[in-house]
């Protein structure tokens, strides 16, 4: 049995706090003629849904922050969006631009009304053009889409969201399948317009019940209305760190019980949000995207997971596109960006090689040196190759003890040099590669100590990796935007003048 889904208005008694709702709709004007067969079509179904439109609007608190919300109630002619609704819609978002509120919107729909032609069509440009505005004034927008979302409010308002989950088993399309049967002569395949699906090709961030997308609007606004100003950095973080031997260093590194980005986020981090994918149809399990808090710091994570790359497959090129996603996503909304690397490398492939995989890395160092937000990177463990580079370039740079950076792995570095892997060790010593050689030439402005080792004290490790991410991220909202970017191209613009060579 299909479980019931609640109406527009019990779907934002469920998210909201209780009793705080506050309607801001007035009564629509009706484009219908008087007496025609649409208007009797609206006089019924309002009879009949106690809806006077397919939307309604307002605000409330969530978990006591003010919001507003707009919604659809399919039971009102499909959800269908003609120009009142379309203008209840606008109006909303342009008053909670005005008021800088964040944004949840849960859309219910089978898109244009079709009674009122081209004229409700495009409205969808108008709402749009609104939720645009909306994203540009920095402000956060939260989607919930719900059974039935398709057409054009799908492909319009639906999908502009900065974090978008889904009601399970929803329908989720942009042409209806019953339209498409009608106009081919067979149905569209099952399995394909349905949440799940877009979950695995990283169009939606999260399929969960009404209840459960609480929580996910919770907490990621917990971090994208995280404040900016006043963050106090504490002492600055430091501790001694004993000699560090280059193969010794990259083979613990490597090993399996090595915290890698998971364990920071499950151990070091709180109010964490995961996101998926692209929004684009892309997803890449090696890469992590989430909203997180470091202490009192937000940010956006974007992370190498060393485990998923060596179980699936190396970074590829949609790895790097979910990359800059999160890029993306901190430029709007003026977050700090965390990147974090530990990666044996980018996938050697012909699917990568045709993905653009090269592009990709440009794309990503392009975008990343360039970024208006505040950067901070952070060297877990391994770090080879274009994979490395291309989350590189930050205003801060921080290692693990035994985290390295390299052109190639050792091994592939020892093979280009001498056809063979022996001689790995000795470049890894040559090559000025691990911490020590980092910070001693620029690259990395501060190591974590490991007490002696990451493995041996996962805990311990991604609570002080944490406590220094907050330290950065304080750090770095302090100063003027024009000046960080300045020092930040001044630095890379400097990286390797009087440079002699590594270590061999």
């Amino acid at each position: 049995m299909t479980p019931a889904r609640p109406d527009a208005r019990t779907l934002i008694d469920t998210f909201l706090d209780p009793g705080t709702w506050s309607s801001w709709d007035t009564p629509p004007a009706d484009p219908a003629p008087p007496g025609s067969d649409y208007a009797r079509e609206l006089a019924a179904t309002r009879a009949r849904t106690g809806y006077d439109e397919s939307v309604i609007s307002g605000e409330g608190l969530l978990d006591g922050r003010r919001v507003a919300v707009v919604a659809c109630e399919f039971s009102f002619l499909a959800g269908s969006i003609g120009v009142a609704a379309a203008e209840r819609l606008t109006a909303a978002i342009e008053w909670a631009t005005a008021e800088r509120l964040p944004l949840l919107a849960a859309p219910a729909s089978g898109g244009t009304r079709m009674q009122e032609g081209a004229m409700a069509f495009v409205q969808m440009v108008k709402i749009t053009a609104a939720v645009a505005a909306h994203r540009a004034a920095g402000l956060p927008y939260v989607v919930y889409l719900r059974h039935p979302t398709t057409g054009g409010v799908f492909a319009s308002w639906g999908s502009l969201g900065h974090v978008t989950a889904a009601e399970p088993g929803a329908l989720i399309g942009f042409l209806g399948p019953r339209v498409f049967e009608s106009l081919h002569g067979y149905p569209f395949p099952e399995g394909v317009q349905v949440s799940e699906n877009l979950f695995a090709h990283g169009l939606v961030d999260a399929v969960v019940s009404a209840e459960d997308a609480r929580q996910v609007a919770v907490r990621a606004l917990a971090v994208l209305c995280a404040p900016r100003r006043g963050l106090e950095p504490g002492p600055e973080p430091g501790g001694p760190i004993p000699p560090i031997q280059a193969w010794d260093a990259i083979g613990r590194s490597r090993r399996d019980d090595r915290p890698g980005v998971r364990a920071l986020l499950k151990l070091g981090a709180h109010e964490v949000t995961p996101l998926n994918g692209t929004g684009v149809g892309e997803n890449d399990p090696g890469l992590i995207l989430a909203l997180a808090r470091f202490g009192r710091a937000p940010a956006i994570v974007l992370g190498q997971d060393r485990r998923r790359q060596r179980i699936d497959a190396p970074l590829g090129p949609a790895g790097l596109r979910v990359a800059r996603r999160g890029m993306r996503l901190a430029s709007e909304l003026g977050l700090p960006l965390v990147t974090v690397i530990d990666t044996a490398g980018a996938a050697l492939s012909k699917a990568a090689e045709e993905g653009g995989l090269a592009a990709e890395i440009a794309r990503s160092v392009a975008d990343l040196v360039m970024l208006d937000a505040p950067t901070v990177c952070l060297l877990l463990g391994e770090g080879a190759g274009g994979a490395a580079l291309a989350l590189l370039a930050a205003d801060r740079v921080l290692c693990a003890q035994h985290g390295w950076l390299s052109p190639l792995s050792p091994e592939g570095a020892s093979a280009l040099l001498y056809r063979s892997v022996d001689f790995a060790p000795e470049i890894a010593a040559a090559q000025g590669v691990i911490s020590t050689d980092l910070r001693r030439d620029g690259l990395v402005d501060r190591i974590i100590p490991e007490s002696p080792d990451a493995a041996y004290e996962p805990e311990a490790f991604c609570r002080r990796v944490s406590r220094v991410l907050e330290y950065e991220i304080a750090g770095l909202l302090a100063q003027a935007p024009e000046d960080r970017l300045a020092a930040r191209l001044a630095r890379y613009r400097a990286l390797g003048l009087g440079f002699t060579g590594g270590n061999g």
